[in-house]
């Protein structure tokens, strides 16, 4: 596994709902306090966050929640949506709330060309004024693929400050990297964070470490003698750096072995005292043998 510098590492958070469906305000200020305290950030209602299900005033009301705990360098807004029309109405509203990193995905639903794609985002980019924008490419959810070379002329064309690449599109970060060279490419794919940076990626935009933010900061905190001795540090550094991100990536492997599913990581979270695990779409809920072994990955993140 290598390192060459500590991944960024910023919490995907799920929206959390009470029994009736509706949005738990006091869950939500849990987790974005979970996430605030341990991690680098946090992207709010975005694909974990079941964005789809949530209309306007919920999402913006998730935003400011988020911008409330943790300020606006650590948190990215999704604004995304289908139309430009309405992802840019969210962009300028967000804004006003304060908002200074959004994030949108790629069209869905319709078919989108490549002059379709880049007219989509720059509509975006002039609704957000000077707030930084982030692509969002999630082939498996929206349909659209968008190869490295497309996503160097959208970076350029929409001043986009990176993107999140996650389902089939994690796979080809060293071509975004290669691509669009100074901007933020992160990937979705949270098992593997070394994989990531190998590949010159700036970190994660993680699910998984909404509800076990203990194993990734663990991970960020032993890459950082890593990335120290790559820059000239002592070489015992980097053994003890090497030493501590196989055991953090080791406990990260079993809670990958859990599976990935928004259901999971809710269920997770409940475990921890946040939530009901309510959803509003379909999430995937555990069985029972495997929210046991959730319990006791959630067990082994706690002080006794």
């Amino acid at each position: 596994m290598s390192f060459f510098a500590a991944p960024v590492v910023y919490a995907a958070v799920p929206t959390m709902f009470g029994p009736d469906g509706e949005l738990d305000l006091d869950a939500n200020r849990a987790l974005y306090k979970l996430a605030d305290g341990q991690l680098d950030g946090m992207l709010v209602a975005g694909t974990t966050g079941e964005f789809p299900a949530l209309d306007d005033a919920e999402r913006l009301t998730l935003i400011e929640l988020a911008l409330a705990q943790a300020g606006p360098d650590r948190v990215i807004a999704h604004i995304g949506a289908p139309d430009a029309w309405h992802a840019a109405r969210l962009a300028r509203a967000a804004v006003a709330r304060g908002a200074t990193r959004l994030a949108a995905i790629t069209p869905y639903y319709l078919a989108a060309r490549p002059d379709e794609l880049i007219a989509h985002y720059r509509l975006i980019r002039d609704a957000a004024g000077p707030a930084e924008l982030y692509g969002y490419i999630f082939p498996e959810r929206t349909g659209l693929r968008v190869p490295p070379a497309l996503f160097g002329r959208l970076a350029e064309a929409a001043d986009l400050a990176g993107v999140k690449a996650s389902g089939s599109a994690a796979a080809e970060l060293a071509g975004y990297v290669a691509a669009a060279p100074g901007r933020a490419i992160f990937s979705g794919d949270d098992a593997n964070p070394g994989a990531t940076m190998a590949a010159g990626g700036a970190g994660v935009i993680s699910g998984r470490s909404s509800a076990y933010p203990e194993v990734y900061a663990a991970m960020r905190a032993s890459s950082a003698p890593l990335a120290a001795a790559a820059a000239g540090a002592a070489a015992a550094l980097s053994v003890s750096g090497a030493v501590g991100a196989a055991a953090a990536q080791e406990r990260l492997d079993q809670i990958v072995a859990l599976g990935a599913s928004i259901g999971r990581i809710k269920y997770a979270l409940q475990m921890r005292g946040i939530g009901t695990g309510v959803a509003r779409m379909t999430v995937d809920a555990p069985d029972p043998e495997t929210a046991a072994a959730i319990a006791e990955q959630v067990a082994a993140c706690q002080p006794a």
